[in-house]
């Protein structure tokens, strides 16, 4: 098949097909999904981009596994169609591991976040500008792989899931905040307006209408995934550490005021496997116990 990524060059991709590439990411999951079972921990599967992995998530949460499943803005609101456009730099800004899917995998995502298949929304956040991405105007294989999303995670999420009705609003501070301070062991330091926790807060206006592209974001690329994207729910103010930060568009963040926040092993992810390896360990001896207990007796 062929790939096309500008007017006027092709590269061979492989005799694969799209779908089977969905199969693979499907097949990856699976096998990191059993070798968790294996050793008996649980497994954060990032960037969940379409509905063969998320369909094994939720299989293997059927069955008990504790296996979380984090899904990327990307992956929840666009598909595939900018990868076939002709103009080589319009296609290559899009172009991320594992890949933007079809048109369909993106809702799919969309309900399995709003019904707790998928528990929290990350950004994969890696962008280069046009300059780098033209690395690959030659061999598609050559492209840095990465797409912004993280200035835009917050807007998105709300104005997608809230906005629509997919996720009530304590839904969206869930996915968008507590549930990851849970998962990674720093919850109620983080996730949390309590007594004691960071002061880290924004400031929501859901009536508020936001447009997204190269000329309003702050960072230095001049490339933008959600070009042009339209939609409601503006965040006016950040807090962080009790200090307004950021302000209806203006910066007030001091250099260096930042912490690094260690996240303690073990969450509550966690809790109980011990008993569980016992029982396992049993299992794996018992039939050695009763050949003992047999040749014993003989």
């Amino acid at each position: 098949m062929k790939f096309v990524l500008s007017s006027h060059r092709k590269v061979v991709m492989s005799q694969l097909s799209f779908s089977s590439f969905l199969q693979l990411e499907g097949e990856a999951t699976s096998r990191a999904i059993r070798l968790a079972k294996f050793v008996n921990t649980p497994l954060y599967v990032v960037h969940v981009m379409s509905t063969d992995a998320m369909e094994e998530i939720a299989k293997a949460k059927r069955e008990g596994q504790r296996v979380i499943g984090e899904p990327v803005v990307s992956g929840l609101v666009l598909d595939d169609s900018w990868l076939w456009d002709p103009d080589f730099a319009t296609a290559s800004k899009y172009v991320m591991s594992p890949p933007i899917r079809e048109a369909g995998h993106n809702k799919a995502l969309q309900a399995a976040l709003s019904s707790g298949i998928l528990q929290l929304v990350g950004t994969d956040h890696c962008t280069f500008n046009s300059t780098q991405k033209a690395f690959g105007s030659d061999d598609f294989r050559k492209i840095p792989n990465g797409v912004n999303g993280i200035e835009e995670r917050m807007h998105i999420i709300w104005d997608s899931m809230v906005e629509t009705g997919k996720i009530t609003v304590t839904d969206y501070v869930r996915v968008t905040s507590t549930e990851c301070a849970k998962i990674f062991n720093i919850y109620p330091r983080k996730g949390a307006i309590l007594e004691g926790s960071d002061a880290d807060i924004i400031v929501l206006n859901p009536k508020r209408s936001f447009a997204m592209g190269t000329r309003t974001h702050h960072t230095r690329s001049d490339t933008n995934v959600y070009e042009g994207r339209k939609g409601k729910g503006m965040v006016e103010v950040t807090i962080s550490r009790g200090r307004v930060v950021w302000e209806d568009g203006n910066l007030n963040a001091v250099p260096g005021a930042g912490r690094y926040v260690r996240t303690p092993p073990f969450g509550y992810l966690f809790d109980g496997l011990d008993k569980s390896d016992a029982v396992y360990r049993a299992s794996l001896r018992a039939p050695v116990q009763r050949g003992e207990a047999a040749a014993a007796a003989a």
